[in-house]
């Protein structure tokens, strides 16, 4: 590739000199959501925008084979930030910009980006008339660390919901995620102790899916980082204490067409659109292949139990909570949305969101009709009374949700050929990893006994 430089790529050389900056991190992901980067030096920049960086696609999980390894990282102007915590002893900065993968033998985007995955997706919206905006919740835990750096999971405080200090000791350091944040860009709307000893929460404002996505990315980047700077470790793992509630990524959907709320109708139950709703009913219809992707991970499924506030029953409502979708109050037509409740913050956001969307389209295009809404507490539900009100769960574990997936025409589609096989045969090996170990609650439980 060798290109003019566009107005937004000189903007963002000018901003690196005038901030300073010294290094570029062309950040991309693999397929299990891992954050990946290529560092280079400020004065590389205009080369990475005209002619792209090259790197060994070979070495990054799911990407190629090595005899196909050369490929390409071409920055997104639009996502040039500078780190708030990379100022260097000699007073430079460094900056991150977002990148999308190109296949240099064919010199089209990697088929493998999961960035470009959802790219697809929003595509696909677009073509249907519809623009998609997300808000995710990701909720994460902050642990101490012991002597060596090292985490642990003894928790820093004592507080629980909406707690003030002194039990909620933690609330200097979200207030600088905050301050971290909001210098690269964002927009808090609010943050808060969740329900558990040393989880929180920290909610920024809707965008499109794809910056949205971006945004979650960039999210466990600057928590981990700063929590780092107070000797604190902080994790997105979905369970990371047994016996308390574990974390999820509620994600609030979207759809505008022409300008106006595509979910909002005045006369509509909740206020929502046949078009919301059928959004609605695509979701539950491929919930059980979404898992694999929205909850990915042997620990997801450690969240996903009765008894510990997380969505587990496929059905909808408006208030319940014990639902997997809900739809939340709305201030304004503007605000109507849909809260997918069951995504955990393991997920690759990119790959989350493309499920999300493309079975919600699936339910559009297919006309799907919602289900009555379960407005009772499906916690207190026996097995009868599910069953009488044809509720199905989730999948109890990832071998059973990547089953799933692979019945599911729609949402293996929706990864894509390459990160589908790629993707499976990841968790698959995870999944067989986690059924041949011995853990520590068996050795616990048995090797006295018998």
């Amino acid at each position: 590739m060798t290109s003019e430089l566009s107005a937004e790529a000189e903007e963002v050389l000018d901003e690196i000199e005038e901030q300073n900056v010294d290094f570029l991190r062309l950040q991309f992901t693999d397929i299990l959501g891992t954050i990946k980067n290529v560092s280079i030096t400020a004065e590389q920049a205009e080369k990475a925008f005209t002619e792209g960086i090259y790197f060994d696609g070979s070495s990054i999980n799911g990407f190629v084979r090595i005899q196909e390894s050369d490929m390409r990282l071409d920055p997104d102007p639009s996502t040039f930030e500078v780190l708030p915590w990379r100022e260097n002893v000699e007073g430079g900065s460094s900056a991150r910009l977002i990148c999308d993968v190109i296949n240099t033998s064919t010199g089209e985007p990697f088929s493998g980006d999961p960035r470009r995955i959802l790219k697809d997706a929003v595509d696909r919206a677009e073509g249907m008339g519809y623009e998609v905006n997300a808000a995710p919740e990701p909720e994460f835990f902050l642990f101490e660390e012991d002597e060596d750096g090292r985490a642990t999971t003894k928790t820093n405080d004592a507080g629980g919901y909406f707690d003030l200090a002194p039990k909620d000791l933690a609330s200097d350091v979200r207030r600088d995620i905050i301050y971290g944040l909001e210098d690269m860009g964002f927009d808090i709307e609010a943050s808060h102790h969740e329900v558990a000893q040393g989880q929180h929460e920290i909610n920024f404002t809707y965008d499109d899916a794809l910056s949205t996505a971006d945004n979650v990315a960039t999210f466990r980047s600057v928590v981990r980082a700063i929590a780092a700077e107070h000797d604190l470790h902080a994790t997105f793992m979905p369970k990371p204490i047994p016996r308390i509630n574990g974390s999820g990524m509620h994600t609030h959907i979207s759809l505008f067409q022409d300008g106006e709320n595509a979910f909002h109708d005045e006369d509509g139950q909740f206020n929502l659109s046949d078009t919301a709703q059928s959004f609605i009913a695509g979701i539950l219809d491929h919930a059980p292949a979404i898992a694999a992707v929205t909850n990915p991970t042997v620990n997801s499924y450690k969240r996903l139990v009765p008894g510990y506030e997380a969505p587990v029953y496929v059905a909808w409502s408006d208030r319940n909570r014990s639902a997997l979708i809900r739809k939340p109050a709305a201030r304004t037509p503007a605000a109507s949305r849909i809260e997918a409740r069951f995504p955990d913050p393991s997920c690759n956001p990119y790959l989350a969101f493309a499920a999300l969307i493309h079975a919600g389209l699936d339910g559009i295009e297919r006309d799907l009709d919602c289900e009555d809404p379960i407005r009772e507490n499906i916690y207190e539900f026996d097995e009868q009374k599910r069953e009488d009100y044809g509720i199905e769960t989730l999948p109890t574990n990832l071998g059973e949700a990547i089953d799933e997936l692979e019945d599911d025409e729609v949402i293996s589609n929706a990864l894509g050929e390459h990160v589908f096989e790629n993707f499976v045969e990841a968790k698959r090996q995870e999944f067989t990893e986690y059924l041949v170990d011995v853990s520590q609650w068996e050795l616990d439980q048995y090797l006295e006994t018998f």
